[in-house]
């Protein structure tokens, strides 16, 4: 039996998930506090709440769909499906670079419509709170790109395929990627659904 297999075997919860809890709780407890300030802010201000672009909207769709490619490509990688495997993770990273496309333009929408970073307390707030969610979307390319190049380079041959899929490591830092990506897409969602309900109100 390998050392990779006993150290599996020698944790209850693996301390690479303690971590990924405890740096999604972080990230929640920030942008809570964003949201909250924001209606704060408005309730006592008295203020109007922004319109929020289509595009913002759209790009739910996006990361949504690169999320679902991602799980796809984690299940790929449990059956051994190496070329369904590479291209869920091409596509994923294609859909995220999409995103980050489209969000770039959707802040152009607001530069059109004369709404910049100081044009409101509630745009400060708008800008601040997405321009955080799109850095550590950012933030989570370098290690999706990985992935993919690891995954091209080391999956040639049957025995590198192999040794590829029964890594647990590799195995264990795919899921991680996965639950980071599946936090991103519902936090957008959430910050998405915050705006629009405050139009409403």
């Amino acid at each position: 039996m390998n050392s990779s297999m006993i150290e599996e075997r020698n944790y209850l919860i693996h301390p690479s998930y303690i971590a990924m809890g405890l740096l999604l709780a972080g990230v929640s407890a920030l942008f809570l506090g964003f949201t909250a300030a924001y209606v704060y802010t408005r309730i006592q201000n008295n203020l109007d709440p922004l319109e929020l672009p289509l595009l913002f909207i759209a790009n739910t769709v996006i990361l949504i769909l690169a999320s679902l490619a991602l799980k796809k490509a984690m299940d790929y990688y449990k059956d051994d499906q190496t070329q369904l495997y590479q291209r869920s993770l091409m596509l994923a990273l294609g859909l995220t670079v999409v995103f980050l496309g489209s969000q770039i333009l959707a802040w152009k929408q607001l530069y059109g419509l004369g709404v910049f970073v100081n044009h409101s307390n509630m745009a400060s707030y708008l800008y601040i709170i997405s321009i955080i969610h799109f850095a550590h979307v950012v933030a989570g390319i370098p290690f999706l790109s990985i992935f993919l190049y690891q995954s091209i380079k080391k999956m040639k041959e049957p025995v590198s395929v192999l040794v590829y899929f029964s890594d647990p490591q590799k195995r264990r830092r795919l899921k991680l990627l996965t639950i980071y990506w599946h936090f991103l897409d519902i936090l957008w969602v959430y910050l998405v659904l915050f705006f629009l309900v405050n139009q409403l109100i």
